[in-house]
C-alpha cells in the first residue's frame, strides 16, 4: 500500500500565470475532443472543420456551466441557500457529471437547431469522443487527492492512503476502534487504507468506455445506438465504483447501501436501455449502406 503523493496543484508555471493541474486536465480533455472529432469529421459525409470547431466550443460551454451548476444544485444546495454568491466560487471547485451532462445535451439541441441536423445525428458524432475528457476528469481528481475511496481492510497492494481524508479517518477512527489496526501514523495523523477509486473511474468510465464506443460506433449502427451504449457504458461503470467510492459527506445511503452518485446515475442506464431498443427497432441510418438505400 502506499501514500497518495501530494503533488504541486500547480502544473505549469510561466511567470505569473499559473495552470492547476484541473485545469490543465480540462484543457487536454477538450483536445482530445477536438482532435477526435476533427478525425471522425473525415471519416463522414455532412461534416465540415467549421462544425466541429462550434460542435467542440458550444460543449465545452456545456461541460463548464452544466458541471458547475449542476455540481452546487445536486450536491451543494444548502450552501447555495445559504449563500447564493458560491454558484460563482469556481475557484473553491466542484464539477457534476450528471450537470456537465445536461449542459452539453443542451449545448447540442442547440447546435442541432443551428445546423438542421437532428439531435441524435449529432449525439452519435460526438459522444465517442467523450470518455476521454472522463478519463482526463478523473486523473485530475487523483491528483488533488480528491474523491477518495471507501476504506477497505482487503489488504490489496494498491491501496492508497490519503493525507486529505484525515479528518474524516479521524472521525471514523473514532467512532470504530476496531479499525486502528488498519492505520498508519503519517505525520501528526492516523491515515486508513482507501481504494482509489479516481483511477477505477478514469479506468472503467473513461479508457474502457472509449475502447467500446468507439470500437461501436466505427461502422454503421441504428441512429441512438452509440449515445445509448455511451449512457449504458458510463452508467454501469460509474453505478459500479460507487461501491468503492466515499459517499457524499453528510448524505444518507439510500437503502443504507445506494449512493447519491448512484440515485443519479440509474435512470442514465434505464435511458440507455430504452434508446438502445429503440435504435434498432427503427433502424434509422445516418451513414453507411443502409443510409444510402433509405434515399
Amino acid at each position: 500500500m502506499m501514500i497518495h503523493p501530494q503533488f504541486n496543484p500547480v502544473a505549469l508555471s510561466l511567470g505569473p500565470i499559473q495552470v492547476h493541474w484541473y485545469g490543465f486536465m480540462y484543457l487536454l480533455a477538450f483536445a482530445a475532443a477536438y482532435g477526435l472529432a476533427w478525425y471522425r469529421s473525415s471519416k463522414r459525409e455532412g461534416w465540415t472543420k467549421d462544425m466541429v470547431s462550434d460542435l467542440v466550443f458550444y460543449g465545452a460551454l456545456g461541460v463548464i456551466l452544466g458541471g458547475r451548476i449542476g455540481y452546487v444544485f445536486l450536491y451543494q444546495f444548502s450552501e447555495l441557500l445559504a449563500n447564493p454568491a458560491y454558484l460563482f466560487k469556481v475557484w473553491e471547485g466542484g464539477m457534476s457529471f450528471h450537470g456537465g451532462f445536461v449542459g452539453v445535451a443542451l449545448a447540442m439541441i442547440y447546435f442541432a437547431r443551428k445546423y438542421k441536423k437532428p439531435i441524435f445525428n449529432v449525439l452519435d458524432f460526438i459522444v465517442p469522443c467523450v470518455p476521454t475528457g472522463l478519463l482526463f476528469g478523473r486523473l485530475g481528481n487523483y491528483i488533488n487527492g480528491e474523491l477518495w475511496g471507501r476504506v477497505s481492510d482487503g489488504g490489496y497492494n494498491w491501496l492508497t492512503y490519503f493525507p486529505q481524508a484525515a479528518r474524516f479517518d479521524a472521525e471514523l477512527l473514532n467512532s470504530t476502534p476496531a479499525l486502528q489496526s488498519l492505520a498508519m501514523q503519517f505525520n501528526d495523523f492516523e491515515l486508513l487504507p482507501r481504494h482509489p477509486s479516481q483511477l477505477y473511474e478514469a479506468f472503467a468510465e473513461g479508457l474502457l468506455t472509449f475502447i467500446l464506443v468507439w470500437w461501436f460506433s466505427s461502422k454503421p449502427r441504428p441512429r441512438m445506438a452509440v449515445s445509448a451504449l455511451f449512457m449504458l457504458c458510463y452508467g454501469i461503470s460509474r453505478f459500479t465504483i460507487e461501491f468503492f467510492r466515499q459517499p457524499d459527506a453528510g448524505y444518507e445511503l439510500i437503502f443504507g447501501w445506494m449512493s447519491k452518485g448512484q440515485l443519479y446515475t440509474l435512470p442514465m442506464i434505464v435511458f440507455g436501455l430504452i434508446l438502445m431498443i429503440l435504435a434498432y427497432r427503427n433502424q434509422v441510418y445516418d451513414w453507411g449502406k443502409y443510409a444510402a438505400n433509405q434515399n
